[in-house]
C-alpha cells in the first residue's frame, strides 16, 4: 500500500504546474524542503497547513511557497520572532495566521488547530523540554501528515543529546555558530532572552537524531513514511546526513 501511496506522489508531483517566479525569488529556498512541500499537498487530505519556526532565515518562505503554490484554504505560521518582512508579506494572505509564541508550549497545538500537514523544517534538533519527540506527539493529533526536513545523525545507532558529547566532539559535529564561544562554560546560566538556561534553548544544536529513532517514534504515532529522500552530507558535516520525509496518518 505504502508503494503504491508513493508512487502516486511521484506521478502528481511529475505532473505539477513548476513553481511561480514569486514563490521562489524571495528569500531563496532549498528545492529538497519546496520537493517535500509539494509531496505533502500530493496527498488528498491535505488542504491547510502549518509551520512551525517557519521564519528564521528565510522569512517564512516556505509558508509562502505553499500558499502561492498550492492555495490551501488555511495556513498557520508559529514562530516566537516573527519579523517586519513577514508581516508585510503575509497581508496579501487573508487566510494567513500568524502566531507569535513558542510551537513548543503546551497551549500551542491548540492554537493552531486541526490541519493537514504540519512543517518542520530544521527545528526538530534545536527543542528541548519539550524533546524533538514529545513535539512530535503534541502535534500528531492535530495533522493529517507531518513533512520533516531534518539534519539526521547517522554515525551512532541511536539518538544523542549533542551538548553531552563534550566540547571537542560538538564543535567537531556542529556547524559554526556564533553563540558557540563560551557556550561549555555558560550552560547553566540563564539566556535572558529565552528565559531559560544555556543548555536548554532552541538556538544552538541540541539533538543528533537517527532516522529509526525518527521513524519508530513516528510509527508509535500511527503514522507511515509516504516520501522520504536523503543527499549526503549535511553541508559538509561528517555526522549528519540531509535528509527529508513525509509521515501520513495511517487508516
Amino acid at each position: 500500500m505504502i508503494a503504491k501511496v508513493v508512487r502516486t506522489l511521484k506521478d502528481r508531483l511529475g505532473a505539477a504546474a513548476p513553481a511561480s517566479p514569486r514563490a521562489t525569488a524571495h528569500p531563496p529556498l532549498v528545492p529538497l524542503k519546496l520537493r517535500t512541500v509539494d509531496a505533502a499537498f500530493a496527498l488528498p487530505e491535505v488542504s491547510s497547513v502549518a509551520d512551525l519556526g517557519g521564519v528564521w532565515a528565510v522569512d517564512a518562505g516556505y509558508s509562502f511557497y505553499a500558499l502561492e503554490r498550492h492555495a490551501p484554504d488555511r495556513a498557520v505560521l508559529v514562530d516566537d520572532d516573527i519579523t517586519p518582512v513577514v508581516r508585510r508579506r503575509a497581508a496579501a494572505f487573508p487566510h494567513l495566521q500568524l502566531l507569535e509564541q513558542n510551537f513548543g508550549l503546551p497551549r500551542t497545538p491548540g492554537d493552531v488547530g486541526p490541519v493537514g500537514v504540519v512543517l518542520l523544517f530544521d527545528v526538530l534538533l534545536h527543542q528541548v523540554d519539550p524533546d524533538w519527540d514529545e513535539i512530535l506527539r503534541r502535534y500528531a493529533p492535530q495533522a493529517q501528515a507531518l513533512a520533516i526536513v531534518n539534519p539526521m545523525y547517522d554515525v551512532a545507532p541511536q539518538t544523542v543529546r549533542l551538548l553531552d558529547l563534550g566540547e571537542e566532539h560538538y564543535r567537531r559535529a556542529v556547524p559554526p555558530q556564533d553563540n558557540l564561544d563560551g557556550l561549555f562554560s555558560r550552560l547553566d546560566e540563564l539566556n535572558p532572552q529565552r528565559g531559560r538556561r544555556w543548555r536548554d534553548v532552541h538556538d544552538v544544536w541540541q539533538w543528533g537524531i537517527t532516522d529509526a529513532d525518527l521513524r519508530a517514534t513516528m510509527t508509535g504515532l500511527g503514522f507511515s513514511a509516504v516520501h522520504a529522500e536523503q543527499l549526503g552530507r549535511w553541508r559538509g558535516l561528517p555526522d549528519f546526513a540531509d535528509c527529508a520525509y513525509v509521515f501520513r496518518r495511517d487508516g
